[in-house]
């Protein structure tokens, strides 16, 4: 491609540089997964990583779930048909487009509340007030009525802690009680959140109040000494904010020199550094063929 050199370097890491900060806990909430990471003066912990498949996909499932089992649809001809009779399927970009106009995560009493309804056996929770329904349109004679109830639920998978209390307010706190215990203060109060399901309206202000609430839980209230958290606001949207890194790193030609690799080396040994570490400047080298790992041979392998 005609590349005069290439490094490949963590997002997590990458997303840093917009903020001018060395040490941080960073969460991506993408698409098919929620993973965080800590990095700290620069170095990420690899060993503290944690991840779950909660993401935009998984609300996507759900999302279209809902649709096509609550939601009815108006045409030119009948009003509140089913959904099913009206479509036979219902696209990936069309519930991205309603989850993205008319779908949002309720703050923290709110969401209590619709958990305890939805896992309610003995019928005594009640659900709150929904938001109120809206009308979707589908095409220029078909418009699809979303239920309210559906618009504040679907975000509550991402807070749901599963049989092993998971989710991904607890992602945060699991991998900050497993970096070292000097790390914990400094990591906790500079998280960052990265990816665009963190694009959803009330997703920060949710996280930051599940924390606080689960750090009072027994589980973290005896091993994090620390209850201060604050979350950074990088200068771009959450989904570019890694892309932002990566240019500001590309631009600095003076550190990106020493630390790529240029055709020209590469074509003459054929090694790669290892890029775990941008912070060190005498990088471990591996030789493509001999003791770089099975995936990485094949990714810099110079044979057709």
């Amino acid at each position: 491609m005609q590349v005069p050199s290439v490094l490949f370097a963590p997002s997590h890491l990458m997303s840093l540089l917009t903020l001018g900060i060395n040490s941080a806990m960073v969460l991506d909430c993408g698409y098919a997964e929620s993973l965080v990471l800590p990095i700290y003066e620069g170095i990420p912990i690899l060993s503290c990583w944690g991840a779950l498949p909660l993401g935009a996909k998984a609300i996507h499932k759900e999302l279209e779930t809902q649709l096509l089992e609550q939601c009815t649809a108006n045409t030119g001809t009948a009003k509140d048909q089913s959904l099913p009779s009206v479509m036979s399927s219902v696209s990936e970009e069309l519930v991205e487009d309603i989850k993205v106009r008319i779908c949002f995560v309720s703050d923290l009493h709110r969401g209590l509340k619709i958990q305890a309804s939805k896992f309610n056996l003995d019928g005594t929770a009640e659900r709150p007030v929904p938001p109120p329904d809206v009308d979707y349109p589908l095409d220029g004679q078909k418009i699809l009525h979303v239920k309210g109830s559906i618009r504040d639920s679907v975000a509550e998978l991402l807070f749901e802690q599963d049989n092993e209390e998971k989710s991904v307010a607890t992602l945060i706190l699991d991998a900050l009680v497993q970096c070292p215990i000097d790390t914990r203060k400094q990591l906790a109060e500079n998280v960052v959140v990265i990816g665009g399901t963190a694009m959803l309206p009330g997703f920060l202000h949710r996280l930051m109040a599940e924390i606080h609430y689960l750090v009072e839980k027994p589980k973290y209230k005896e091993t994090l000494a620390t209850k201060t958290f604050k979350i950074h606001t990088p200068p771009a949207k959450p989904n570019c904010v890694a892309w932002l890194g990566g240019a500001i790193f590309g631009a600095l030609q003076d550190i990106l020199g020493s630390r790529s690799v240029s055709k020209e080396y590469f074509t003459q040994t054929g090694r790669i550094p290892d890029w775990c570490c941008l912070s060190n400047p005498s990088l471990e080298m591996f030789d493509v063929g001999k003791s770089a790992p099975p995936m990485m041979k094949r990714a810099f392998s110079t044979e057709k």
